[in-house]
């Protein structure tokens, strides 16, 4: 089993946050690989990584990188692949230093960038990208995506349950 997205992030303490693309991906059936790089203390390695990626069979990179986060950046600077880069909250500014690293990126290099600490939402647009070709893979979105609207008509059922003195629905 070839890997078709690549998880990628600047140290292995970011593997919480990015665990919740893990098994979006899982459950999803689309194979990944998952790997520490950074910008920063590797960089011939991640510039490699970018470089041989679409070669060896990736579709999509997934990067989460926090604080100055130039891992999805330097990333996309090397491949003509879609990178989707995850600002990771760790820093004094609750990630947000890291999400505008990420989305400030010069023309011709673009980073899809997602909200802080946002992985799922990654791998959802991952898997939405490789599903443009893929007819398998827009059936599992289509199905994920009609049960996000059954788990909130379930909600409201379960709303209209609780009983207060002056609730009117």
């Amino acid at each position: 089993m070839k890997p078709l997205v690549s998880i990628i992030m600047g140290s292995t303490s970011d593997l919480p946050v990015m665990e919740k693309a893990m098994k979006f991906l899982d459950d999803m059936e689309v194979p990944f690989e998952v790997n520490a790089l950074s910008a920063h203390r590797t960089p011939d390695a991640v510039e490699k990584f970018a470089k041989d990626a679409a070669e060896r069979g990736l579709k999509v990179i997934i990067a989460g990188a926090g604080m100055a986060a130039a891992l999805p950046g330097v990333i996309a600077a090397s491949t003509t692949l879609p990178v989707i880069g995850v600002p990771i909250k760790g820093s004094a500014f609750d990630g947000m230093d890291a999400m505008l690293s990420i989305i400030q990126m010069p023309p011709g290099i673009p980073v899809a960038t997602v909200g802080v600490n946002g992985a799922m939402n990654a791998a959802i647009l991952a898997v939405e990208i490789m599903a443009l070709a893929d007819a398998s893979l827009a059936e599992k979105m289509k199905n994920y995506k009609d049960g996000l609207g059954a788990k909130i008509e379930k909600a409201n059922k379960d709303l209209a349950e609780v009983k207060y003195n002056f609730k009117t629905n």
